[in-house]
């Protein structure tokens, strides 16, 4: 019943719905992406360099011959692989944090936090930065600074609000028949987050995405020839009065679904949180 009553505030939700909709082209495109382009984004063609958009390629062709379509979607795959994997990691990671901090308190809680603290000092793109150039460039090397540099702000949110449960009735009763902490932490307290938790993970998502498209662009990301939105804009850069569909497409889809994760997380937060009324038709 909670499911169904917050799937509808979700699709009663004008913004989120189109964000919605927007990120499912998005998926639905790099995965049929062999299917919706005939071309390779890898081969090259040295008769069809920066060539328009037509019929043929209707994203137009890069310096190599090769069609910008089929690099977009393809790269897309790149883009969501590790915003969704770097996310999901991060939640994991952060998430164990925060309720260990949160529940246990103390001197632990003293230590993890600094640790956090320390942490969300750095700008969250310098800090993904400089631990890429650290690791190396890479799809998985990707994932993990992205990770790393994602966790603490989830530590936060989690520790926050498991001080806000640990003093409620139902953790005191778990306590008082002698439930052990395991229990206590994950049958009890982890299910009252995952409202808080999915809807930072939404917007997490959009950062992860930016940040990887900023890795690429740098190359610190995935290595040619392997397409990535930041690296189709970083080679696009020398094209912009010649041949400026080798830029607009690649930023017009970071920007698409950068946007589309912050509508779709806005809406999140309005669907789980229980004091919206919002009026559905």
């Amino acid at each position: 019943m909670v499911a169904r009553r917050v799937w509808r505030r979700l699709l009663g939700h004008p913004t989120g719905a189109l964000g919605g909709l927007v990120l499912g082209l998005f998926v639905l495109g790099s995965l049929g992406a062999p299917w919706l382009s005939a071309h390779s984004p890898v081969t090259t063609d040295f008769n069809s360099l920066l060539r328009p958009p037509s019929l043929t390629h209707p994203f137009g062709t890069d310096e190599l011959g090769r069609d910008v379509l089929a690099r977009v979607l393809y790269g897309g795959r790149v883009s969501l692989t590790v915003g969704v994997a770097s996310v999901a990691l991060a939640l994991l990671v952060g998430g164990l944090w925060g309720l260990a901090a949160g529940y246990f308190r103390g001197w632990l809680d003293s230590v993890l936090m600094r640790l956090v603290d320390a942490l969300l000092a750095f700008p969250f793109l310098v800090l993904a930065i400089t631990l890429a150039a650290i690791l190396g460039p890479g799809l998985s090397n990707s994932i993990l600074a992205i990770t790393v540099v994602t966790s603490p702000a989830v530590a936060r949110l989690v520790r926050g609000q498991v001080l806000a449960e640990v003093g409620k009735d139902y953790v005191a009763a778990a306590e008082a028949i002698g439930a052990p902490h395991s229990r206590i932490l994950f049958r009890h307290i982890l299910p009252n987050l995952w409202g808080p938790l999915i809807v930072q993970g939404s917007l997490a998502t959009a950062n992860a995405i930016l940040a990887e498209a900023t890795l690429s662009f740098l190359g610190l990301g995935v290595q040619p020839p392997t397409p990535a939105w930041g690296s189709m804009l970083n080679a696009a850069r020398g094209y912009l009065d010649s041949a400026p569909w080798l830029a607009v497409f690649p930023g017009l889809a970071i920007f698409l679904v950068v946007l589309s994760f912050n509508l779709l997380g806005d809406a999140l937060r309005d669907a789980l949180d229980p004091r919206t009324e919002r009026k559905l038709a």
